[in-house]
């Protein structure tokens, strides 16, 4: 199983000068890939920028967004970012994708927080024609240079519809920030949609799990005020599995080893720089 870091972007108030240096810093860690997470109405940075500025400061790691909010975005202007992003990166990003839950998050005009599974289900056509060259805006010109190649998908969330989704357009599935004990039903979902599906082999599974080793108490508080909205106590639910020991994150690491996972992400809950170094001694010893 690969282990990836994720960027800070998404920590309340956090300082988007430390984006570039986290990323180097866990490229030169040995870690697989860099992942972000994505929300609109926080004081955060948006996870486009903060891949854009990893993509910069790095020439090997992975770049995962885990998950942007699709549903948020007028299409082609998306597809386009992605696009943008991925070119710059040497073709080191993967999409991971969903149609978010939160009202405050959808602040572009006409798009609203109803009718997101069709609205995602119509996006994804409009991505790959961009992806594919297709003129856009009415004219002849495509959006993207030639030779862009359609980025590789992941899909978050739990509905049938979801699962499907991911069975038909992604690589793989990215599981929630919830124990690895939960997570098992959503893998084996996910294996069983992409049978039914009729793909080969298995798709990518992909984990999450938040870290806070310097300041364990700052990363609980911070994580349970960016999940907040769902109220004390799925807030203090989540909060109460940050990984704070290394104990803890070397359960982490063999829990979801054994359900198969592919890849296992931490999360920063803090933008403490020194925890890179402080989680990849933990789990990539002797780098």
């Amino acid at each position: 199983m690969k282990i990836g870091i994720g960027l800070p972007n998404q920590v309340r108030d956090m300082r988007p000068d430390v984006i570039p240096a986290w990323a180097a810093q866990a490229e030169e860690a040995g870690f697989s890939t860099l992942g972000t997470v994505g929300r609109i109405a926080y004081p955060g940075v948006m996870d486009t920028v903060a891949l854009a500025a990893a993509a910069g400061a790095t020439k090997t790691i992975g770049l995962v967004s885990n998950v942007l909010l699709g549903t948020v975005w007028p299409p082609v202007l998306l597809a386009k970012e992605i696009a943008g992003i991925d070119g710059v990166s040497g073709g080191r990003l993967t999409l991971g994708i969903g149609i978010g839950g939160r009202p405050d998050d959808f602040v572009a005009d006409g798009l609203g927080p109803k009718g997101l599974g069709k609205r995602i289900d119509a996006d994804l056509e409009v991505y790959r024609d961009v992806w594919n060259g297709k003129p856009v805006g009415g004219g002849d010109n495509p959006a993207v240079p030639a030779g862009t190649r359609e980025v590789p998908l992941l899909f978050g969330g739990f509905a049938p519809n979801a699962l499907a989704r991911m069975a038909k357009w992604g690589e793989g599935y990215v599981a929630g920030s919830v124990p690895p004990e939960m997570v098992a039903g959503s893998f084996d979902q996910a294996r069983a949609a992409w049978r039914e599906a009729g793909r080969a082999g298995e798709p990518r599974l992909v984990a999450i799990t938040y870290f806070a080793l310097g300041e364990p108490d700052t990363g609980r508080a911070k994580v349970h005020d960016y999940y907040s909205n769902m109220g004390e106590e799925g807030a203090g639910f989540i909060a109460s599995g940050v990984r704070t020991t290394p104990d803890a994150v070397r359960e982490a690491v063999q829990a979801f080893g054994d359900l198969g996972a592919d890849e296992l992400i931490f999360n920063p809950a803090t933008d403490e720089l020194d925890d890179i170094a402080r989680l990849a001694d933990i789990v990539t010893p002797g780098r």
